[in-house]
């Protein structure tokens, strides 16, 4: 193989570990620690952090073009000039030389467009963060400590549901779902990405990482969420309109107006949300639906998005069990022309669409963009639970632990690989280089891969990592002592290095397949730190099989056919 093409295909990996490890590197070692607090928070707290800072920014301006309106701006307002600059030439006024607060603030129409300007600024600040925060290398709950509750399946509730007893099929079709359920619940949280894994015994393994407010995590492991379906009171919504435009800060409380007599008793008022920019339920006006629900989201048993074949627009569709469809179809037969509010947790979700016909079993829904049609799917799979879930265990792991248990595992590894370069420079010399090289190159390809696949590094997973240490140099050593041979013999370097490679390959590859393949039956059977161990194990032999054959035999190719050195440096009593 060219040499050439070889150093192009190590810089290429080398390349993309690089890319994949960044966020990690950025995140744990150039990111303070009151930065990684923001972009942990909730939604609504990056939203009113947001919005405080942006408020604090403009009174600061204010206060600047009052005392010293033709100082320049500080360059932390450099995004303010980059906007300002945008609307000076939409109005096409001739941008200023020199960037004075006042023509800043003059590049704006309104103290609300800069208010605006720099609550975007503050937004995308958290959230790039945010989204920075979902590429890293997590750390598991055995590491930064945090939250750990298991939960079971309750198989008579489910029984109850369906009416019969069910199949194995049904159940971890339930269980499925349920897991779907509470990662679309954690997520309004703002807490750690959690690991939930499904045990035996219909059990489900909850463990969010890091610091965790116990009782907010416990208000989505205990809630149930609730999904239905209300027929719409034109009239009596009409009203809520008449209302709200004579009484702007009306407060429907318990889902009425202060004046009881205004609504009929059957009906109710609640709110119709979407999404603000945050990604926040966002009040965007009211609705009168009937007080009693019309069919209850835990009929529903799948739903999917597609596309119209004629119209190519985003459509949703969804299916319900019998009971529900007979429900359904009466409920729409009855109130054809009326629109159908989708309500969870008492709040109307993507509008009412309107009723055009009875539906039975399956139902067809439109008018939303791809994003809506997505989000309205996920509303109709996972907003009321499947099955009811039992807290079995519940445990709180400290924060102070994890921490001596990293700096532990982190300086048994720095001292193994010390000590194992050490050795190999000794007795290898130059040799003992190579390998010293390939086994850093080894751990670099190991993180980078573990962070490109989001993978939780815990303590069994440091297990691996020092494990591999050894396992890696191990291939070299037999490569090293096949070459070894080679020179006894009186082979040139050129000709020891590629015999001693060649009878070198089978040897390694056989010791490695081994562990490989009891390293992937471990990641399969095993559960929890097991399979963490065997994950880690698994990717470093990999690694280390490249790093040892192929990037070894780069280095000692370089050194003959680049450098043209006629000797090799690969231990004692060979020269």
């Amino acid at each position: 193989m060219n040499i050439r093409f070889r150093f192009l295909v190590i810089l290429l990996f080398i390349g993309l570990a690089g890319i994949f490890l960044s966020p990690t590197i950025k995140w744990y070692f150039f990111t303070p620690e009151d930065r990684q607090t923001l972009a942990n928070s909730s939604k609504e707290q990056i939203r009113e952090y947001s919005k405080k800072q942006a408020a604090a920014d403009l009174e600061d301006l204010k206060d600047l073009v009052l005392s010293n309106p033709d100082d320049q701006i500080a360059e932390s307002y450099d995004f303010l000039v980059s906007a300002a600059k945008k609307n000076y030439k939409l109005e096409k006024r001739d941008t200023p030389e020199l960037w004075t607060i006042r023509s800043v603030l003059e590049g704006f129409s309104s103290a609300n467009e800069v208010f605006s300007v720099l609550e975007d600024y503050y937004r995308e600040d958290i959230m790039g963060l945010k989204e920075m925060k979902n590429k890293i290398l997590q750390l598991g709950l055995d590491i930064s400590g945090g939250l750990s509750v298991t939960i079971e399946a309750d198989e008579v509730n489910l029984a109850e549901r369906l009416g019969h007893e069910p199949t194995d099929d049904e159940r971890d079709e339930a269980i499925a779902l349920a897991m779907t359920t509470l990662t679309s619940r954690i997520d309004k949280f703002g807490v750690t990405e959690p690991s939930i894994r499904k045990q035996a015994n219909n059990q489900i393994l909850i463990e969010v990482p890091g610091e965790v407010d116990q009782e907010t995590v416990n208000s989505f492991l205990h809630g149930k969420g609730t999904l239905k379906f209300h027929i719409v009171n034109d009239d009596a919504s009409n009203t809520v309109r008449d209302i709200l435009r004579d009484n702007p800060g009306e407060i429907f409380e318990n889902g009425r107006p202060a004046d009881n007599t205004l609504l009929p008793e059957d009906v109710t008022v609640m709110g119709v949300y979407k999404k603000d920019r945050y990604g926040v339920d966002e009040l965007i006006s009211y609705l009168a639906v009937e007080k009693e629900a019309g069919l209850d989201g835990t009929h529903i048993k799948s739903a999917l998005v597609r596309r119209d074949s004629i119209t190519n627009q985003p459509e949703v569709i969804f299916e319900m069990d019998s009971e529900g469809g007979e429900i359904f179809y009466d409920l729409t037969n009855s109130n054809v022309g009326k629109r159908l509010a989708i309500v969870m947790d008492n709040k109307i979700k993507e509008g009412a669409p309107n009723i055009s016909e009875g539906i039975r079993n399956s139902v067809r829904m439109t008018g939303f963009d791809n994003d809506e049609a997505q989000t309205l799917s996920v509303v109709l799979k996972t907003a009321a639970l499947p099955i009811n879930l039992n807290v079995i265990n519940e445990q709180a792991v400290g924060a102070s632990l994890g921490s001596d248990a990293i700096r532990t595992g982190i300086w048994a590894m720095i001292y193994g690989f010390i000590a194992v370069i050490i050795f190999m420079i000794i007795y290898y010399k130059g040799a003992g280089v190579v390998a010293t090289v390939a086994l850093m190159l080894n751990l670099v390809f190991i993180m980078a891969i573990l962070s490109s696949f989001k993978m939780t590094l815990t303590m069994t997973s440091i297990a691996g990592l020092i494990l591999n240490v050894g396992m890696a140099v191990d291939a070299n050593v037999i490569i090293f002592e096949r070459i070894r041979e080679e020179l006894r013999t009186g082979k040139s370097r050129a000709a020891a290095v590629e015999a001693g490679f060649k009878k070198a390959f089978w040897t390694v590859m056989d010791a490695n397949i081994t562990t490989l393949i009891a390293a992937i039956f471990l990641s399969q059977l095993g559960k929890g730190p097991i399979a963490g161990f065997a994950v880690t194990l698994a990717v470093g032999i990999v690694c280390s099989l490249f790093t040892a054959i192929f990037v070894s035999k780069a280095i000692f190719s370089f050194g003959t056919d680049v450098l043209k050195k006629e000797k090799i440096s690969i231990g004692w009593g060979l020269k």
